[in-house]
């Protein structure tokens, strides 16, 4: 029997007077209405989440390791510290949701909504974040990555018209900065030119 949402308050306040634990991993909670519950600390692994109505939940420090969340609505939605590993986040709506030292490793994150989002201090080395809405701005500044994203990042880098910047010139004609930048994925996945320098670009035209 698929769980509702009085079924899980029921379950959440029990555990919560018994000092339990609350388990919901593998559930199916598919397109369910958890906004505003406290889901603090809960092992959600594996859980179908798709589509779930999840504003303003209480996630800290849950263990949503392979949960589905593609589709969900994560607005505003409070994930700190929470175990995101192998999760699927496509197409999640993750706007101004709080993500600080979150563990987002291996995560689905492509088509993720991540406007005004706080990722400060999360993990994200090896997840996937192609066509994200993604921000620079100071919430999302310390985060832990590894080299497929800076490679990612570069290689835009590199693609950019820049204009009245010697200083990027010398830098964008460094052998290692173009090495790196040809190391990212998206050349191979949207198949895309390799970077050359570009005074060899400028010979070209």
């Amino acid at each position: 029997m698929k769980l509702t949402r009085e079924i899980i308050i029921a379950l959440i306040n029990e555990c919560r007077a018994n000092n339990k634990p609350i388990d919901l991993s593998g559930q199916d909670l598919s397109g369910l209405d958890l906004h505003g519950l406290d889901l603090r600390c809960t092992d959600l692994r594996g859980v179908d989440l798709q589509g779930a109505y999840l504003r303003w939940t209480d996630l800290r420090d849950a263990n949503l390791r392979d949960a589905d969340l593609r589709g969900a609505d994560l607005q505003d939605a409070d994930l700190r510290d929470a175990d995101l590993r192998d999760a699927y986040l496509r197409w999640t709506d993750l706007r101004d949701a709080d993500l600080q030292g979150a563990y987002l490793r291996w995560t689905d994150l492509r088509d993720a909504d991540l406007r005004g989002v706080d990722l400060q201090g999360a993990d994200l080395r090896g997840a996937d974040l192609d066509v994200i809405g993604y921000e620079l701005f100071r919430k999302t500044m310390g985060i832990k990555v590894d080299m497929r994203l800076v490679s990612q990042l570069l290689y835009h880098l590199c693609r950019m018209d820049v204009q009245d910047c010697p200083e990027w010139d010398e830098l964008r004609n460094d052998e290692r900065v173009i090495a790196l930048a040809n190391q990212s994925h998206v050349i191979h996945v949207y198949l895309l030119p390799e970077i050359e320098p570009l005074k060899a670009q400028e010979k070209g035209e």
